[in-house]
């Protein structure tokens, strides 16, 4: 059997590279590999569809090189909305001066799904800054884990899909934080 598949490389839970919205930005097959796989902060924050999250909305402080965001505005995958919420430039900024280099959420997008400025992204490439985007975490309590979402070396791509898997931290020494 021979099986393929002809999709985005934005499908699904992925990780945009920088040539996704900066012109000079690099592919997914330059990143390099530490930004996903390590220590993950998963944090809920409530925020209204269609917003996005500011500092103020976080619960707990950042403990974690890598951070996602539990919004649970997109709660179905199989089933598109346009409403989710989206990180903000101050939420960006904000997660860079406490070390962050991986920031992600459960949506399709950090941006708003109608914002053409792109300004997270934007934030995000200032701090060259990894991203992560569509993953599942209605069933993850709050907390620190280990991430692997190692994107596919796709040369010139601008994504690539992952399979992200979080890992209790405790007797994970083999993995970076």
């Amino acid at each position: 059997e021979l099986s393929s598949i002809q999709t985005t490389v934005h499908v699904g839970a992925h990780t945009d590279a920088p040539n996704h919205y900066a012109a000079d930005g690099a592919d997914i097959a330059s990143r390099p590999l530490h930004h996903y796989l390590g220590l993950c902060q998963i944090m809920q924050v409530s925020v209204p569809r269609g917003e996005r999250v500011q500092p103020e909305h976080l619960k707990h402080p950042i403990r974690a090189p890598r951070v996602l965001f539990r919004t649970d505005t997109f709660p179905d995958p199989d089933l598109f909305n346009t409403d989710f919420a989206a990180l903000s430039p101050a939420l960006v900024d904000h997660c860079h001066s406490a070390g962050v280099h991986l920031i992600g959420l459960d949506t399709p997008s950090v941006d708003l799904f109608d914002d053409k400025a792109l300004l997270s992204h934007n934030a995000i490439a200032r701090h060259d800054m990894a991203i992560l985007e569509g993953v599942v975490l209605h069933h993850v309590p709050d907390g620190l884990y280990i991430l692997i979402a190692l994107p596919l070396r796709i040369e010139q791509a601008d994504a690539s899909p992952v399979r992200a898997v979080l890992l209790p931290p405790e007797g994970n020494e083999l993995f970076p934080q």
